[in-house]
């Protein structure tokens, strides 16, 4: 650059004219432009480097561009103001630097980032050349021979190419991505088959310490088996007499057992027989018990229906329940005191009116609960509205409350509801003056897709048909009954509860219904009198017939257990003096061949012996003498032994205990021997010594555990998310494709009209061919009309034509694209008079219809024909001394720089 200082210029809110001769600085100001905003050197064809837009001599280079910045769109106004100055510092070593101030110049950011975001909030686009056409895009554009120029030039301003590159660059990512997913799921292969490997180990670990556990059990049962083993010989005895004493017990109680089950089979028959008879006369009691049950409860039922309506004929809201009126009071009272944000509605059967009262029993049918509901706006209100309830309805059953947002006008049911030629549904049969009762109704019940028809086999034919009504789900007939497409239900209520119109019938009909009821019931208590009368006789017999059998039963039954326990002793006597006889009779004979033996030998020896017979008496009494000393002293000793032995057995069992209550405090029932448990203990000690070998180091084999199954799930979880991204990217791309194509050839269509449309304005007839597969674009203008002249290539055309077509071609492309400024640097260099006039109409004429588009035009012609207006601004640039650093400017309507 060879400037140093352009401007300050002020451009006017719509057309601008930037006019100079050649070197006058017209083209620098694009080319500030362009850069200040953020666009590249080689984008302005005025040099490849940022360097080079640093005058020689100079250290750095300025640029301050204020933007607008009111009215809806505007960007950050709380921080940026009116209007935001983007500052532009270029060092001699090609380095730039943005400063981005509000419109009272403080300082807000020093971001390229937030530059960016202010261009795309604006749409402000530097690099497309239908918004800023530098000189020599222009002259490039007039000389290029080549189709596929026309067709990028018409990519780019329309910013179709950009979003094919940006499709472009996904797609490729995409498949980058494809690639790493593969990558990945080889990797978690591997990654699955070491977290299972470190896994497995873990398992063993947990097995390792079952074993440890087990074998510590085992430890405890071989101390108490031991304790066990020394105490079994002492209680040995002892339970074997235990166990002689059980079964002669058990023996004599199965005995008696067996008579008695005898005695049962015996009498069964006999209480079944007393069972049934008191069934039979209890059986027709029950049925008329419950009788007399439901039938007072009706009757009340009735009495309550009674005085709601006979209340309800100086007030209708008392049918609605006795305590609706101080209810509704009290709401009333609430809303009075500002305590509601909207007033709740209710009961919304209190708020509805029949335009056919035969239809009321359907209506209530069809709304059932909703009749005596409320509805409030929001939740606050409805809590406040429960609290009042619980004052009114302590025990009972409360209306129910229905939350939603209050509007006031119904809901636009056009699309839903069941429309039929000859029968309404139940919205059409109510007038209802609330708009947020309907709406309520509507949300709820759906009372625009349901049907009245008073006929229940029209309601059949109608909705169970081949063709049901549409958006029909179900209908209601007059009495109440409930008809859908493929059931149906009949209704067993034949009187209306609140929407009836004649409250007097409704009255004489209770009143009659009370009359039966009280009739039935008369008949009913005489009836009970009656039967409780037989009940007690027939209970009077049961029971004097029932303690006669039993009486006489008992008295059987003791008698021949008496008989039973007298045999039993008999028997038992008989048994023990026949087993003495038997023994003393055994005893006497054994006693009698003694003595005869004995008789036989004294009788042969007595002689012979007598004399050494007395000599061996005294022997025998000496000898008895000493035995009985020397039996006396042994028993002693022995009786010490045993003691001896008894407090050795003690103390050993004790010491056994002890030993064991200090490997297991608690004692433990052990089934198993010593020798068995030392066997386990020994293999298990050996199991656990080679699982330690094996397995290393406890806390670093948990660890390389956890670390595999992290790296698993995370891998696993990084390919899940990264293929779900990749169905949805394809889904996503494919649409984008499909609105990209259509939207290229809706754009290629309105390009066409627009350019035959400013083509006409000259007598000009062209036609633009547009080969998007083959990315070429044609044009072919005819200057003439007629015969006169055949459509031609626009490189055959003069330079005056083929810039009109330029020119035409560019406002066609205007009307596609958006921006919110545009800006041309000679447009009209080649055209002659006529040209220059027309195409500058032309522009005016779009400028003129685009008031909040700002346009800048930098050509060298004077624009003294121009006319006249507060919306044209002519910026004038003198012609440069040589030594000239500054460029003066003039302007030709003063008038609304003052207002600017």
């Amino acid at each position: 650059m060879c400037h140093s200082l352009l401007g300050p210029f002020a451009f006017g809110s719509n057309v601008n004219f930037v006019v100079g001769n050649n070197g006058s600085g017209k083209s620098a100001v694009l080319t500030a432009l362009m850069v200040g905003l953020g666009g590249k050197a080689t984008t302005t064809n005025r040099g490849s480097s940022l360097k080079g837009f640093v005058k020689e001599g100079e250290s750095s280079a300025d640029v301050s561009i204020t933007l607008r910045n009111k009215g809806r769109d505007a960007y950050k106004p709380e921080v940026f103001g009116q209007a935001i100055i983007v500052d532009l510092k270029i060092t001699r070593e090609g380095m730039r630097t943005y400063k981005l101030k509000s419109k009272a110049g403080h300082l807000v950011s020093a971001k390229k980032d937030e530059l960016l975001a202010i261009l795309d909030h604006f749409n402000i686009q530097v690099d497309n050349p239908v918004s800023m056409l530098t000189q020599e895009m222009s002259k490039h554009f007039l000389h290029s021979k080549g189709e596929g120029d026309k067709y990028r030039f018409f990519m780019k301003a329309t910013q179709l190419e950009q979003m094919k590159e940006d499709y472009t660059y996904i797609i490729t990512t995409k498949n980058v991505t494809l690639d790493t997913v593969e990558k990945h799921e080889e990797c978690l292969e591997g990654l699955k088959r070491k977290y299972l490997e470190k896994e497995d180990r873990v398992k063993s670990l947990a097995s390792l310490d079952d074993m440890h556990s087990k074998l510590e059990e085992l430890k405890n049962q071989m101390a108490w088996a031991l304790v066990r083993g020394s105490s079994i010989p002492s209680k040995y005895e002892s339970k074997s007499a235990k166990v002689v004493e059980a079964e002669k017990k058990y023996k004599g109680i199965r005995e008696q057992l067996e008579a008695i089950t005898v005695r049962v089979q015996q009498l069964e028959p006999q209480s079944a027989e007393l069972k049934n008879e008191a069934q039979m006369l209890l059986y027709p009691r029950i049925p008329q018990s419950l009788l007399n049950t439901r039938g007072l409860r009706s009757m009340e039922a009735i009495r309550r229906k009674l005085q709601t309506m006979e209340g309800s004929r100086s007030d209708r809201l008392r049918r609605f329940g006795e305590k609706m009126p101080a209810l509704l009071a009290a709401i009333e009272d609430a809303d009075r005191k500002g305590q509601f944000r909207k007033k709740p509605v209710g009961p919304l059967g209190y708020c509805i009116r029949l335009k056919d009262h035969e239809q009321a029993l359907a209506v209530e049918k069809c709304l059932g609960s909703l009749m005596v509901a409320f509805t409030c706006d929001n939740h606050e209100d409805e809590k406040l509205l429960q609290g009042l309830m619980r004052g009114y309805y302590q025990g009972g059953r409360r209306p129910q409350i229905i939350t939603c947002q209050f509007f006031n006008r119904v809901h636009d049911t056009s699309r839903r509801a069941v429309n039929h030629p000859d029968y309404p549904s139940v919205l059409q049969s109510l007038e209802i003056e609330d708009p947020v009762v309907a709406n309520c109704l509507i949300d709820q019940r759906g009372i625009e897709t349901i049907l009245l028809i008073k006929s229940p086999a029209e309601a059949r034919r109608v909705m169970q048909g081949r063709q049901p009504p549409r958006n029909c789900y179900q209908a209601f007939t007059k009495e109440g009954d409930q008809c859908y497409n493929n059931r149906y239900y009949s209704n067993d209520q034949r009187r209306c509860d609140y929407l009836s119109r004649d409250v007097e019938e409704e009255i004489r009909q209770l009143q009659e219904e009370m009359r039966n009821k009280e009739a039935h019931l008369d008949r009913f208590s005489q009836q009970k009198q009656r039967v409780e009368e037989d009940i007690r006789n027939n209970n009077s017999l049961l029971k004097r017939a029932y303690d006669d059998r039993k009486r006489a039963k008992e008295e059987e039954l003791e008698e021949i257990n008496n008989k039973i326990s007298a045999g039993r002793a008999e028997s038992e006597e008989a048994r023990r003096k026949m087993a003495q006889l038997k023994a003393s009779w055994e005893e006497v004979e054994q006693r009698y061949r003694q003595h005869k033996d004995s008789i036989s030998t004294v009788a042969e020896e007595a002689e012979p012996i007598k004399e050494e017979l007395s000599k061996s008496d005294q022997d025998v009494e000496k000898s008895k003498h000493h035995k009985k000393h020397y039996e006396d002293k042994r028993k002693v000793h022995i009786n010490t032994i045993q003691a001896l032995k008894a407090s050795l057995d003690l103390k050993e069992q004790e010491l056994t205990v002890l030993k064991a209550t200090e490997i297991c405090p608690e004692r433990s029932e052990v089934r198993r021997t010593a020798r068995s448990l030392d066997s386990e203990i020994s293999r298990l000690k050996l199991k656990i010594s080679t699982q330690q070998d094996q397995q290393g180091d406890r806390e670093e084999v948990i660890r390389q555990y956890q670390e595999a199954l992290e790296n698993y799930s995370n891998i696993n979880q990084q390919v899940k998310c990264l293929k779900r991204f990749i169905q949805v990217l394809c889904k996503i791309m494919d649409d984008r494709h499909r609105v990209y194509t259509e939207l290229r050839r809706f754009l290629s269509v309105r390009c066409k009209m627009y350019f035959d449309s400013m083509l006409s304005q000259r007598g000009y007839i062209g036609k633009m061919m547009f080969e998007h597969k083959n990315e070429t674009l044609s044009i072919s203008v005819q200057p003439g009309v007629g015969d006169k002249a055949a459509l031609s290539d626009m490189r055959s055309l003069s330079g005056g034509e083929r810039s009109f077509s330029t020119v035409c071609f560019v406002l066609s492309l205007w009307a596609i694209a958006e921006a919110p400024f545009r800006a041309l640097d000679e447009f009209d260099v080649y055209m002659d008079m006529v040209n220059r006039r027309i195409s500058m109409d032309m522009m005016l004429k779009i400028a003129s219809s685009q008031r909040y588009r700002q346009f800048i035009f930098l050509t060298p012609q004077s624009m003294s024909s121009l006319p006249v207006n507060n919306l044209i601004r002519i910026l004038r640039l003198k012609d440069p001394d040589r030594g000239q650093t500054a460029l003066p400017f003039g302007q030709r309507n003063e008038e609304e720089e003052e207002e600017e």
